[in-house]
């Protein structure tokens, strides 16, 4: 599955579009195949304990999406990185 990445996790996954293949068909199980892909991102994406972010955000389609929703099949996948600062 091809993801669209933003901000740090460009740099993380080595360009605009990250490939990964998740275990499961949920958004936690993409975020997870992503992490495991892109060790780097990690820090982007997950707290000390290993949570998602609370402002990390993954857009499927044209509509945001929480960690138990389904990724279906071709659809466009986003993922926003978490915002730090003020």
């Amino acid at each position: 599955m091809q993801i669209t990445v933003f901000g740090p996790l460009r740099s993380a996954a080595g360009g605009k579009t990250a490939d990964v293949a998740p275990s499961g068909e949920t958004v936690r199980d993409l975020l997870d195949a992503f992490v495991e892909r892109y060790p780097n991102a990690e820090t982007h994406l997950c707290d000390d304990e290993g949570d998602v972010r609370p402002s990390v955000r993954v857009v499927i389609g044209d509509r945001p999406v929480s960690l138990d929703d389904a990724v279906p099949d071709g659809e466009t996948v986003k993922l926003f990185p978490a915002m730090r600062g003020g």
